[in-house]
């Protein structure tokens, strides 16, 4: 269920997102535009590994495991941020996220994330350091 949030509202909880926390007032009306925040009950399986990528995400709320074949990888929390890869890659999904709470995430489309990370040079360099991070783990 997608809801329905002010600029201010949606301004605010888009701080909570480390990749967002420093952004102006300016650009993170331009942010909030841009995603939808959604509801999710616990259990909701986010993205699946090996699933093309269509989504980028920002766990507002809430907690998930980040799993690959079968193995828990790690849990994010509020603020966390996931789902570059696939899109930075154009490769499919590298692991499965599925909520261990009822959630409260922002997602953005595939395309409102190119436009986001071409924008801002900043956000760019932050989630290409999380790819890469993460890209290395994969490898390793």
């Amino acid at each position: 269920m997608t809801l329905t949030h002010t600029h201010n509202a949606k301004n605010d909880l888009l701080q909570t997102v480390s990749l967002f926390s420093d952004r102006p007032k300016r650009e993170l009306n331009l942010i909030s535009s841009m995603a939808d925040i959604v509801d999710v009950p616990e259990g909701k399986q986010l993205m699946r590994e090996g699933d093309r990528g269509r989504e980028f995400f920002a766990l507002l709320d809430g907690t998930a495991e980040v799993s690959r074949r079968g193995q828990l990888l790690s849990t994010l929390g509020s603020g966390d941020f996931f789902g570059e890869i696939a899109l930075v890659a154009r490769a499919p999904r590298t692991a499965t996220v599925t909520t261990t709470s009822p959630a409260r995430v922002l997602v953005f489309t595939d395309q409102a994330f190119r436009r986001l990370i071409e924008i801002d040079p900043d956000i760019r360099l932050r989630v290409l350091g999380a790819f890469a991070e993460r890209v290395g783990d994969i490898t390793l």
